[in-house]
């Protein structure tokens, strides 16, 4: 391991009993992410040779983060907010360890459950039944665990006449409703939910919403939306991101204001 990788593996650790002594949940600091995007196709070693002696490098630089900072306090239901690529999904994802930032660090105190894709891990050709218990054991559930939660899954999707149906005669809201019902009941001491607020038609919603009334206070939430009725309702703070950066942060009706700015 090099000196450097030492170093920052050593200030990652520091960060984190800091972070654990203080009533923090989550801790951003000087976070910056870019990709490679593809310019020019090689087709074969010549062709990259001579791509190369004309320096052309065949990508270029998209930089999707550029030093973001925040904390999240615990019991904090956080909104975060922004234009499409303006850098929100990417940001989730570094938090949830999907990505590794280029720069800066993430310290979170606790377990970190993302709802960032539902219905991951689902087998169309497996019933509504069959797939509970897949997803239930990759949400680290077992089976006298899930046997347990089954009928109050069942009964929260709404799909009790479905579930020894094949999951690809399903509709996509009656897969959607059946991955959240699910995925709610993961453990986790923080929460973090990209756009599944909109789940399924307006009465699952409300249930959705009613759900996410009983966590303010009581579990660490990030939420990223669209939605600025949503950020208003459960917020208790709120972020604007655009173009990689934080460019409003406090009271969601302020973030809301300047979001809604932005296309004007």
């Amino acid at each position: 391991m090099k000196w450097s990788d030492r170093y920052l593996k050593k200030m990652k650790k520091q960060a984190a009993i800091e972070a654990a002594n203080t009533n923090v949940a989550i801790k951003v600091d000087g976070l910056y992410k870019s990709f490679k995007l593809p310019t020019e196709r090689a087709w074969g070693l010549k062709q990259a040779f001579f791509n190369r002696l004309k320096g052309i490098k065949g990508f270029r630089k998209q930089e999707v983060l550029r030093g973001i900072s925040f904390e999240v306090k615990r019991g904090e239901f956080l909104g975060i907010v922004g234009r499409n690529g303006s850098g929100k999904s990417t940001l989730l994802k570094l938090l949830a360890e999907i990505y590794v930032p280029d720069k800066g660090s993430v310290s979170v105190n606790g377990t970190l459950v993302p709802f960032i894709e539902l219905g991951v891990g689902f087998n169309p050709e497996l019933t509504g039944r069959e797939n509970i218990y897949l997803n239930g054991a990759l949400l680290g559930f077992s089976n006298s665990e899930m046997d347990k939660m089954y009928d109050e899954i069942v009964r929260f999707a709404e799909l009790e006449d479905f579930m020894d149906q094949k999951l690809k005669n399903y509709s996509s809201g009656m897969q959607v409703r059946l991955a959240f019902s699910i995925a709610i009941r993961a453990r986790g001491d923080i929460l973090i939910l990209d756009e599944v607020l909109a789940v399924g038609d307006a009465a699952f919603q409300e249930k959705c919403n009613d759900y996410f009334k009983s966590l303010h206070g009581n579990q660490t939430v990030i939420l990223v939306t669209h939605d600025m009725a949503n950020v208003e309702r459960f917020c208790d703070r709120a972020i604007l991101i655009d173009d990689g950066k934080i460019t409003c942060e406090g009271k969601p009706s302020k973030v809301t204001k300047a979001y809604m700015k932005l296309w004007n």
